[in-house]
């Protein structure tokens, strides 16, 4: 993060109380997106670093930040003429920070809506993320791979079940990641990019033991035993299950 918050000095941006200052327009107080959205490109046209600096280099704004945009110019980059970026620091810098403590809003937020949704690159980012390593997880159930493979179940919904089945079935033998494969559940179900294959998803629901309360698991039950893989596909059948549930 401190080189990070360097270079943007070089740039002639420094944070200030509230927001960030430019040497351009001194006068005028900058928000943390508006630095994103000015200069997180500028990143990876800088010779003085290697490519995988400039990948290191981006990361950091994005701890800095906080800002989704940083990840759209590191996937812009990475698909870009000039790419692909190192897949050693790409997905690094993906895993640790969905391994930290603090929020991976942004960066889950990014793998939901960029990597996920696109068939051309879900299966390489799911991999990447969690398929690769999923039995190791699961086996050594630390906390930090654990916080990872929930924040990646969570968002998994566009992933398409060939991609995601194995590392569903294996996720489930961990009691902590019960919550989290319900999600994705729920959300292949619903999310317009959702994929799911009713009766393998039904059976890996019954396997699941939630939290009392947890809402919508009868409604799903009933969507996926009547054969149902995504609300698109069969607008009415989501009201069905909830009237026949209540």
């Amino acid at each position: 993060m401190e080189e990070a918050r360097d270079w943007l000095a070089r740039q002639g941006v420094v944070q200030a109380a509230g927001g960030w200052v430019a040497d351009a327009t001194a006068d005028q107080l900058l928000t943390s997106g508006q630095v994103a959205h000015s200069l997180a490109g500028d990143v990876f046209t800088d010779d003085d670093l290697d490519p995988a600096g400039q990948v290191r280099l981006a990361f950091g704004l994005l701890d800095l930040l906080d800002e989704y945009w940083v990840t759209c110019e590191i996937r812009m980059a990475h698909l870009g003429p000039d790419g692909p970026l190192p897949a050693d620091a790409l997905w690094d810098g993906y895993r640790r920070r969905l391994e930290a403590e603090r929020d991976a809003e942004a960066v889950t937020y990014s793998l939901w809506v960029d990597w996920f949704e696109d068939r051309a690159t879900v299966k390489t980012a799911f991999g990447e993320v969690l398929g690769h390593d999923v039995d190791r997880v699961v086996t050594e159930g630390s906390e930090a791979r654990l916080r990872r493979a929930g924040r990646v179940l969570d968002c998994s919904g566009p992933v398409p079940w060939p991609v995601k089945e194995s590392a569903y079935d294996t996720a489930v033998r961990h009691p902590a990641l019960h919550p989290a494969l319900f999600s994705g559940l729920l959300a292949g179900y619903h999310d317009v990019y959702g994929d799911l294959e009713p009766a393998a998803a039904r059976a890996l629901l019954e396997r699941l033991r939630l939290p009392a309360g947890t809402a919508h698991v009868d409604e799903l039950r009933f969507v996926l035993a009547a054969g149902h893989a995504n609300h698109r596909r069969a607008p009415g059948a989501w009201d069905e299950a909830v009237r026949a549930c209540a």
